[in-house]
């Protein structure tokens, strides 16, 4: 199997516990988004009446709607900025990504949390600040994370064919999407995040696993 020329990682389940997201995340904003409508922000114009109840709605049904992941986001910044949260990440994820970059891999993120989310995690992490590693992220404004055709838009805006990128995701059917639309892909088994392993993919309990599966650099 050639190695890949990139990556395109998920952020929970994959580099981030899930319950750092249900845990830290979702409470903080559900706490502040009462003052948040308050403010009348304009990322609330894409929100129907009435708006907080539309919105806690949507954090209730873990919907991935885009005004939703925008919201979110705008209050998470306050708190990385303020140093109320720190994104967490695993610790084999930040070793393995600067390997990877050092290597010569061209390193991205897709998830449906809005970019500026993700590079408030990234940025504000336990780690360190890890977005100059990324060399570009992606979020549902790209498409749906369960389909094929998102995944190939993904490739040709990086400038690569679909079977020279890796997509790193903890959920088979955002992988069977990826592999429909001719990328690699890896499941990310976390013990912590009580994944069921995939029998369509390659699975990797960590990102020295992914590194050992797909002939990357280990050290």
């Amino acid at each position: 199997m050639m190695p890949p020329a990139a990556i395109v990682t998920d952020i929970e389940g994959t580099t981030t516990p899930i319950s750092f997201v249900h845990r830290v995340l979702f409470p903080y904003a559900r706490e502040r988004m009462a003052a948040f409508v308050a403010t009348n922000h304009p990322a609330l114009a894409d929100v129907p009446e009435p708006r907080l109840e539309t919105l806690l709605g949507w954090m209730d049904g873990d919907e991935k709607i885009t005004a939703l992941k925008t919201i979110q986001g705008i209050i998470w910044a306050e708190g990385y900025e303020s140093g109320a949260l720190i994104g967490e990440v695993y610790e084999d994820v930040a070793p393995a990504l600067k390997r990877w970059a050092r290597a010569g891999l061209r390193l991205y993120v897709y998830s449906s949390g809005s970019v500026a989310a993700q590079r408030l995690l990234f940025g504000h992490s336990s780690a360190g600040d890890l977005n100059p590693l990324f060399q570009a992220n992606f979020d549902t404004r790209v498409g749906p994370k369960r389909e094929a055709a998102s995944y190939g838009a993904i490739a040709r805006g990086i400038g690569l064919t679909a079977g020279e990128v890796l997509f790193l995701s903890d959920i088979e059917a955002e992988l069977d999407a990826a592999a429909q639309a001719g990328l690699k892909t890896c499941q990310l088994v976390r013990a912590n995040d009580g994944t069921l392993a995939s029998t369509r993919h390659v699975t990797a309990a960590d990102f020295g696993e992914v590194a050992a599966a797909f002939g990357l650099a280990r050290g």
